[in-house]
């Protein structure tokens, strides 16, 4: 496992408590999971993804990852109609250990509000919560 000062943490992204982060461009947001996270998880063997047009409110459950150390949910940090799936998780789902804020995205959404990223943490919120401070 990573040391804190090891996880990487894009300025420019933002955070939920349950570890997502999210991104935004133009009208949409794409979500995956934190590097903190995937670190926790260990290794991803299997990502289950919903359909293309499913919707989902803000704290619902909208994926499941499973690592050789358990199953895990994830939870939408902004609700939403969900426009893309993450094609290469289904044959390669280790991308989201290798690259958790590039090729390891899971889905793009068209926030039902986007002002409802504005309640997420920055990178520094988001370390302070990670550290327990």
């Amino acid at each position: 496992m990573k040391e804190i000062d090891q996880i990487n943490l894009p300025e420019d992204l933002k955070y939920s408590e349950e570890h997502e982060w999210v991104s935004t461009d133009e009208d949409n947001m794409r979500i995956g999971i934190s590097d903190f996270a995937q670190d926790q998880l260990g290794d991803i063997v299997f990502v289950e993804l919903p359909e293309i047009g499913a919707r989902f409110g803000k704290g619902d459950e909208f994926a499941t990852l499973e690592s050789v150390k358990a199953v895990s949910e994830v939870y939408m940090p902004v609700g939403g109609e969900v426009l893309q799936v993450n094609p290469e998780l289904e044959d390669a789902p280790e991308l989201v250990n290798a690259d958790p804020y590039g090729q390891g995205w899971l889905i793009e959404i068209k926030p039902d509000e986007p002002s409802q990223a504005d309640d997420l943490l920055d990178k520094n919120a988001y370390l302070a919560m990670i550290k327990g401070d």
